[in-house]
């Protein structure tokens, strides 16, 4: 027999998207289990693409419910795509003006500029906001979003809280400023910046489900032990990077690619200066990834890749993502003929074991992989280090090591003084 949940899905295509998010809460509730605790991530134009998707992400892995929810007020004009910070395109679950009314357990607002003044902006979005807080109910946000849009809205006043940095002067003479990597007063709970949004959505999932809850997803993100230090590289047989201009970076994605392993390499790759190019190995642009199936949309598809030079290939990992790219033969090519030409290539999480190792491209290299799978690996003697680099490959462990990986990839193409300065502007360090 049908659910109720999967019978509303064969008719609900003609909808109303104002009924549809009713009606599946109320299929939810009508079920003998309780229903699932209800996220929204707003977005906006110039969103911090990192926070958005941790948020979902670890929020998603907890059991939540979690809707992506464009407050662009032109998203009419273009569908749900969002032009998010650093180039990234994202297609969000629905647009806030649909939501108007409904109930939400938390609602997370990530950061960057100006997409902190684009939510800031939402009329829609202020007024949930604020019957949010109202009504006791959690609310969140990190980075910019905190003095930009929440402080604006008054939404601090007596209230501990932190925010990036050089926002900290917004806060007004009623919000207590604290230099945390995450501040939880009340019902608000706020950060600090990209690299603090795995810590700030576990802080999230504890305060909906309890510290057991939040201890047991992060065991599976292999999080830093110490956060807020340095970033450590085990490197054999040290090579130079050797490229010439702007270094030329390739990141292939497939459907069921962790988001959060595919954002920090586009982003930070793209702060430190590189040209970035992300190629879908799937048959459109359009990629749907790991867990809380973030919409990302590629610049090219692999087949344009392959005609391309690049100074580097990485992958993010994932693990249906990862055996996509592995039975893509046009990227496998590509990787073995990078790998000829004594040019830089690497992967983290699930893709060394899956993609790197049973096409030969670990041979006689030290490596590392996602910790369950490092079993694949023919050489297992580095599979502790978090980030390893042998000569021109490089490999990292998990989604909690993916912003120390790509700081490792800045370091090895710019140089250590720029990797540090960009962990810095991240609130890695």
């Amino acid at each position: 027999m049908m659910s109720a949940a999967s019978s509303l899905a064969t008719r609900a295509a003609s909808w109303p998207r104002r009924l549809l998010y009713r009606a599946f809460a109320s299929a939810a509730a009508s079920s003998s289990e309780p229903p699932p605790k209800r996220v929204l991530v707003p977005v906006a134009a110039g969103t911090e693409p990192v926070e958005a998707a941790a948020t979902a992400d670890i929020l998603n892995r907890a059991g939540a419910r979690v809707t992506v929810a464009t407050a662009d007020p032109a998203a009419g004009d273009h569908g749900l795509l969002v032009e998010a910070a650093f180039g990234v395109k994202l297609v969000a679950d629905g647009r806030i003006d649909d939501l108007e009314g409904e109930t939400f357990d938390l609602i997370a607002l990530p950061g960057g500029m100006p997409g902190s003044a684009n939510l800031r902006d939402c009329k829609v979005l202020e007024k949930m906001v604020k019957k949010q807080a109202e009504e006791g109910r959690l609310y969140a946000a990190i980075c910019a979003a905190p003095a930009v849009t929440l402080a604006h809205w008054g939404l601090l006043k007596g209230l501990k809280a932190t925010c990036y940095p050089s926002f900290m002067d917004k806060f007004t003479a009623e919000i207590i400023p604290v230099n945390s990597r995450v501040v939880v007063d009340r019902n608000a709970v706020t950060s600090q910046g990209p690299a603090t949004a795995i810590e700030y959505a576990l802080a999230l999932v504890e305060q909906l489900y309890g510290k057991e809850k939040s201890v047991e997803v992060a065991g599976p993100l292999y999080v830093r032990p110490q956060p807020g230090a340095d970033y450590v590289i085990d490197e054999y047989n040290k090579v130079e990077w050797i490229y010439s201009g702007t270094p030329q970076v390739l990141v292939p994605v497939a459907n069921g690619s962790e988001e959060m392993e595919a954002l920090n390499l586009i982003d930070i790759l793209r702060r430190a200066g590189a040209n970035v190019t992300v190629a879908s190995v799937e048959d459109k642009l359009q990629i749907v990834t790991r867990r809380h199936k973030f919409n990302l949309i590629a610049d090219i598809m692999v087949e344009e890749a392959a005609k391309r030079e690049f100074d580097l290939i990485v992958m993010p990992g994932g693990l249906p993502g990862a055996q996509k790219l592995s039975s893509t033969k046009v990227l496998i090519d590509l990787l073995k003929k990078q790998a000829e030409s004594n040019k830089p290539y690497g992967a983290i999480c699930a893709s060394p074991a899956y993609v790197l190792e049973p096409h030969g491209l670990l041979k006689g290299k030290k490596a590392t992989s996602f910790p369950p799978m490092a079993h694949l690996l023919t050489d297992q003697s580095s599979c502790d280090s978090r980030v390893v680099v042998d000569g021109n490959l490089i490999t990292s462990k998990a989604p909690g090591s993916a912003t120390e990986f790509a700081l490792a990839i800045v370091h090895k193409l710019f140089g250590r003084e720029k990797a540090v300065n960009i962990a810095k502007e991240l609130i890695f360090m």
